[in-house]
């Protein structure tokens, strides 16, 4: 999740550009606020029949972790100092809840400083973000931008038994392998506060079963993995245009490796030393990663800016009309009523795109 919203934001732009049209907010906002088969966790979005994964990080939040250092022991530390401050807000939760940040009260002991030039009147913000993240609090729904809390106890099944650590790796690893295709030890097995115990176990086990194959990936080192049920997959290739935070092309490294394709997020870069663009969307063609786009939809107007288009070296000239039509899928998607492209578009697609 990202509130960087040029076109939209990047949890609905991540979702449309895999189903494409058929994608509705409201369908995603039913399943977080009204069936509670997903939640917020971590900035992400994910499933609540992963939540014991998840539960395991928000316990391990709460212990204390021999050697810790920083941010964790601040954190700890400063949690202890307002004991007092935790048990008011959860006991109005309880109260009232689900309630937005400034319904609260700062009651802090001891107000938050991390050296920061904005800590002033963040405990209460701080206060729920830690409960947050140690699966107290969860956010309820939203008031516009602003989310809002309430017990986690009353969305998300807080009862349920715990599943085993050789279970929870597993889960990790094979869900991990079959959304990454292809990848090597290094990028699966992962939480969000680190990996699991057992995870180095449980894709032994998987290889040994054959549902973890070796492969390999051009002249790239490995090991490389690929999950069975993606192997076998039959591919059906489409045009669309990525977030820049989609996971495809999150992992720097992972996405220049595979698609010879090199892609940095200039959101925070200074307008001037910025290479394509503010909001740079990648464009997928079939299996290639074929050039970006820089784009913006301007809400009041309603229409849908493209500022630059760039191809990729080596991209296919007849990929023109493709790319134009998932632009114009995205600006109506979006409810634009023109789009508005600027003359700084590749040759090779030019006439296909102007």
């Amino acid at each position: 999740m990202d509130p960087t919203s040029a076109v939209a934001r990047t949890e609905h732009l991540v979702l449309w550009s895999r189903l494409g049209t058929r994608f509705r907010v409201a369908d995603l906002e039913r399943m977080l606020w009204d069936e509670h088969s997903l939640f917020e966790y971590w900035a992400h979005i994910v499933p609540v029949d992963d939540y014991d994964i998840h539960r395991e990080s928000m316990r391990r939040f709460r212990r204390q972790v021999p050697g810790e250092s920083g941010r964790r022991v601040y954190w700890r530390e400063w949690m202890a100092a307002n004991a007092t401050f935790r048990r008011y807000i959860l006991r109005e939760l309880r109260r009232r809840g689900p309630l937005r940040t400034r319904d609260l009260e700062d009651r802090a002991v001891e107000g938050w400083q991390t050296g920061g030039w904005n800590d002033q009147g963040k405990s209460t913000a701080m206060m729920l973000e830690l409960l947050w993240a140690r699966g107290e609090v969860m956010v309820a729904g939203r008031d516009g931008q602003l989310r809002l809390w309430d017990l986690a106890e009353r969305s998300l099944p807080i009862g349920r038994p715990r599943s085993s650590p050789t279970a929870i790796a597993r889960r990790v690893v094979e869900g991990q392998l079959r959304a990454r295709g292809v990848a090597t030890p290094r990028q699966i097995g992962w939480t969000f506060d680190g990996r699991p115990p057992g995870w180095d176990r449980a894709l032994d086990r998987l290889l040994r079963e054959g549902v973890a194959i070796p492969a390999r990936v051009g002249d790239l080192k490995g090991p490389w993995y690929v999950h069975a049920d993606v192997a076998d997959r039959p591919f059906r290739p489409r045009t669309t245009l990525l977030s820049p935070f989609d996971d495809l092309v999150s992992d720097r490294d992972h996405t220049e490796a595979l698609f010879d394709f090199r892609f940095r997020i200039e959101i925070y870069v200074p307008k001037a030393k910025r290479e394509f663009g503010y909001f740079v969307l990648p464009i997928l063609h079939g299996e290639r990663l074929i050039g970006r786009t820089d784009a913006r939809f301007d809400r009041a107007t309603s229409v849908f800016h493209v500022n630059a288009v760039y191809a990729q070296e080596g991209a296919p000239a007849d990929a023109g009309a493709a790319v134009r039509r998932t632009i114009q899928e995205l600006a109506d998607w979006r409810g634009a009523t023109e789009v508005r492209f600027t003359r700084e578009v590749p040759t090779i697609w030019r006439s296909q795109l102007t």
